[in-house]
């Protein structure tokens, strides 16, 4: 501020000196008041100039003023791009936040104290069918008509979530939402919906599971149970005593088989993936499968005329190969494809096993019955535990209705993939597609060690 004064007193002696040397001394008074005058408008144009600039808003280019005009232009010019850039950072700081938000994969909506929308993610757009332009201030009782939603809306108590179907819900593939609301702020709400139709699968397939396991040991069980009340307390023949004993043995037989392929289950899944350590010849597998597909199908027969079984013959193409993994479940696998071909094969009728070498580099194991085949629509569910298409005949053939899971889990972890192909009367084809990286030419390999990497 003394800058100012300092001017106006350098201008009034400045007038004064010159109006007295002209006019003399009474001039001076003239001068000074002159001087002030012109001071005063002067300083007027420069506040001036800064209030337009202020007015336009324009920060980017400084007014050109003087004095403590032009400091106070300078100060209000850094105060401004301290401000601007402040809002800037804020501003980049919500456009991160909802960014994070739109990348949620759950769904999310803000809404204010009366429920307009203000605010959602493209997953709650997914989930209720919304429009983020088009849906915004409407309200969420009028968008979202679930009956289940509706009264959790009415009762405005959302200490817990409320279970309702989404958008894209329909019989054959099931969407489930857990939609919980979070009031925040003055009365607003937060409503964030996750997608459990995974969570709710998997535990209506552990109930299905435990309910199956339960039935399936329950009914050789009950078998047990009645046949040792009979022999307890009725005087039988050596020849019914006998038959009674065979029949519980077959049910304690059925029961070790059903806790035996449990138990192979449960290693599969919980058991590291098989490396590339150990080497499993294919030619020796066939061979031990030969074996056990001819005592099965004597034992199936029962003295008829046996099945008519083909394997592939030693020096076939891929014979020699082997594959890397686990021999046990690869053998595991490979009976399981075979016995059920033999078990759903009539008496007389042909199983052929196959290995045939892919154009990839790959192969393909493949077992081709003439059984009565599969209807095409219990195809993509015969994997599933406990699947059956006739109950009846699986407990008559002793199945337990967990191979094909075996086989599949199997596969998988070897890298395979399992392919089925059947017409009802027209028999079935079951085949493990095996990928090229987990196969080599066992003959080479020994005649090229040096060349195989390490």
């Amino acid at each position: 501020m003394a800058w100012r004064w300092m001017e106006l007193l350098l201008l009034q002696t400045l007038l004064v000196g010159i109006a007295a040397w002209l006019w003399g001394p009474w001039a001076g008074l003239a001068g000074a008041l002159l001087a002030t005058w012109l001071w005063m408008l002067w300083d007027h144009w420069q506040a001036q100039r800064l209030h337009h600039w202020l007015v336009r808003g324009d920060m980017a280019v400084q007014p050109r003023v003087r004095g403590v005009w032009g400091l106070l232009a300078t100060y209000m010019r850094r105060a401004a791009r301290s401000r601007e850039q402040a809002v800037v950072a804020a501003e980049q700081r919500v456009q991160d936040i909802l960014g994070a938000l739109q990348a949620s994969p759950n769904g999310l909506v803000l809404m204010d104290v009366d429920g307009h929308i203000e605010w959602c993610n493209h997953m709650a757009e997914r989930h209720f069918g919304f429009d983020a332009e088009r849906d915004i201030q409407q309200t969420i009782g009028n968008l979202v008509r679930d009956p289940a939603f509706s009264g959790y809306w009415a009762s405005q108590d959302f200490s817990h979530p409320v279970l309702m179907a989404g958008r894209e819900s329909s019989p054959s593939r099931p969407v489930m939402l857990s939609v919980h609301i979070y009031p925040y702020g003055d009365g607003r709400h937060l409503l964030l919906a996750r997608d459990i139709t995974a969570l709710e699968q998997a535990e209506a397939m552990r109930r299905d599971f435990v309910a199956n396991v339960s039935h399936e040991i329950r009914t050789p069980l009950t078998v047990l149970v009645g046949f040792v009340e009979t022999l307890q307390t009725l005087n039988l023949s050596p020849q019914e005593h006998k038959h009674y004993l065979s029949l519980m043995a077959q049910q304690a037989g059925r029961m070790q088989n059903l806790v035996q392929d449990l138990l192979t289950l449960s290693r599969l899944e919980g058991s590291p993936l098989p490396g590339y350590s150990e080497w499993v010849s294919v030619a020796s597998m066939l061979s031990q499968c030969t074996v056990e597909a001819q005592a099965l199908s004597k034992l199936l027969t029962k003295g008829a005329a046996g099945h008519v079984i083909s394997f592939p013959q030693s020096g076939a193409l891929g014979m020699d190969w082997d594959i890397a993994g686990v021999q046990a479940e690869l053998i595991s696998a490979f009976s399981n494809l075979i016995s059920n071909a033999l078990r759903y094969t009539p008496a007389g009728g042909t199983v052929q096993v196959r290995w045939d070498v892919l154009p990839d580099g790959g192969a393909r194991f493949s077992v081709q019955d003439s059984g009565p085949g599969i209807d095409p629509a219990h195809i993509g569910r015969l994997t599933e535990r406990f699947y059956r298409v006739d109950r009846s005949r699986s407990r008559d053939t002793g199945g337990t209705g967990l191979g094909l899971a075996i086989v599949k889990h199997a596969l998988q972890r070897h890298g395979a993939k399992l392919e089925i192909h059947s017409q009802l009367g027209a028999g079935a084809v079951f085949s493990a597609v095996f990928p090229a990286h987990r196969l080599r030419d066992a003959q080479r390999v020994h005649a090229l060690p040096e060349t195989l990497p390490k």
